[in-house]
């Protein structure tokens, strides 16, 4: 850890000192906010048939200002960042954007003594029209989850979009956004090593106890290498998805993952323990050679989220793996390299996120996290001799560290159940990444440094 990002977590930790007066009064913010569900007074619950219906989200007006052009738009690139002696990283980029603004629906019924659930999340930050910004800002409506549950006992089952099993969670297993934990980042795209992702999934949970919560996801699979691994020249590039927006890759089998927490209450205070697995199926073909090739990736995962006192909060989040880099989310990190054969050789990746979130006030939030993705080098070369893989001589968009140091502020000025609720947050963040190798002449690594405000507006 740097000595700059553990001086600005030294202080915050400093400050919940003063938070203790305000433990029984946080008010979190809207993405740790959870619908309430079921009978409701909110102003636009509406109870139809045997179900209620509650709608939700906030308008979020977002200003950007960072020293770089990342050319990434509200959600940062983190694996991308420009160097210093590029266009791009010399020209500053701002930028007003209410994308990320969101609208929710819950419902929820029964059916006998089972309990019915769904849940859906909108936002504007789908694929852009070109000419987005020309007179009128075209923005695309895009789905962030949508997912049906039926619970019974302690049984639960789910389908649809959610989030990964993988992302770390704040209480027990729970698929709902509140309960999830992708830090309290303006970014849309979070913090650099977060492992996360919204899935296609069917999901198994059970509830053995009032701490304990077992799960087991088989979740929508994807052969990842990115734009970072050179590939044999004579390998067939559509086995794998080299960074391309479509839907087209072929992949054998789901992606699996089993995850167990542990939630004990100490006094007022809620503490979390999480253990992932993951364990994922690659296949590639050589058609030269009529030879099919098969690879399994692994991974696993250990997350806390404690409550020392009250208004504290420390979080710290672990992963690493064998053939998982996609999972670590916008950080161009691959899953494996193809060998001249076809075969494939996995990519090692690792990452952490230590931080803290604090209510320092009963309506002021303040939290600071720092965060550390790695990969290890995998690089042969072609019949040819040419090198290939991932860090090759002279690939500057082979990563091999991606570090970013965050802080940031929430204050609401008001929330009220009848007329909704207002919040300026604040995030500073200081990103570096460094690849294995560049050209010469090239700086050895890339930084940016950004600014978000943000004015939301949550609904009743």
């Amino acid at each position: 850890m740097t000595a700059p990002a553990a001086t600005m977590i030294l202080l915050l930790l400093i400050a919940a000192a003063d938070a203790s007066a305000a433990a029984s009064q946080t008010v979190d913010p809207p993405d740790q906010q959870q619908p309430a569900g079921g009978s409701t007074s909110a102003p636009l619950a509406v109870h139809v048939g045997d179900a209620d219906l509650l709608f939700g989200g906030f308008v979020d007006a977002t200003a950007i200002r960072r020293d770089v052009n990342t050319g990434s738009g509200l959600g940062t690139s983190f694996g991308t960042i420009p160097f210093g002696n590029t266009v791009q990283g010399n020209m500053n980029d701002t930028q007003f954007s209410s994308q990320n603004s969101r609208l929710t629906l819950q419902a929820t019924s029964k059916v006998g003594a089972a309990d019915l659930k769904g849940s859906l999340e909108v936002d504007f930050l789908g694929n852009a029209p070109n000419g987005l910004n020309v007179t009128s800002n075209s923005n695309t409506l895009r789905m962030r989850v949508y997912w049906a549950q039926y619970r019974q006992g302690a049984f639960e089952f789910l389908a649809g979009q959610s989030w990964s099993l993988t992302t770390p969670n704040r209480n027990g297993l729970s698929p709902e956004t509140a309960d999830v934990f992708f830090s309290q980042t303006v970014d849309s795209n979070y913090q650099a090593g977060l492992t996360w992702g919204r899935t296609m999934q069917f999901r198994f949970t059970a509830h053995p106890s009032s701490v304990v919560t077992g799960a087991v996801s088989i979740e929508n699979p994807d052969q990842y290498v990115g734009n970072a691994v050179k590939l044999p020249a004579a390998f067939p590039s559509g086995e794998v998805d080299t960074g391309a927006a479509v839907n087209d890759v072929p992949n054998p089998f789901p992606d699996i993952v089993g995850k167990i927490a542990f939630d004990p209450k100490t006094g007022g205070t809620h503490q979390h323990v999480e253990a992932a697995v993951l364990v994922r199926s690659f296949k590639t073909y050589n058609p030269g050679t009529n030879a099919t090739f098969n690879a399994t990736g692994t991974g696993g995962a250990v997350n806390v989220a404690l409550e020392p006192i009250k208004p504290v909060r420390i979080v710290l989040t672990t992963f690493f793996s064998s053939g998982g880099g996609r999972y670590l989310a916008n950080t161009n990190l691959p899953d494996f390299i193809v060998n001249p054969d076809g075969s494939m050789t996995l990519v090692q990746t690792r990452s952490y996120i230590v931080g803290t979130e604090i209510q320092a006030r009963a309506r002021t939030g303040v939290y600071g996290y720092y965060s550390d993705a790695h990969a290890n080098q995998a690089v042969t070369a072609d019949v040819d001799g040419t090198p290939i893989g991932f860090g090759v001589p002279g690939a500057t968009a082979s990563n091999e560290r991606i570090a970013e140091a965050t802080a940031g502020l929430t204050q609401t000025f008001f929330h009220d159940p009848k007329i909704g609720g207002l919040q300026l947050m604040v995030q500073y963040s200081h990103v570096r990444r460094t690849p294995f190798s560049v050209p010469a002449g090239t700086p050895p690594d890339a930084s940016a440094n950004m600014l978000y405000f943000s004015v939301r507006y949550l609904l009743p």
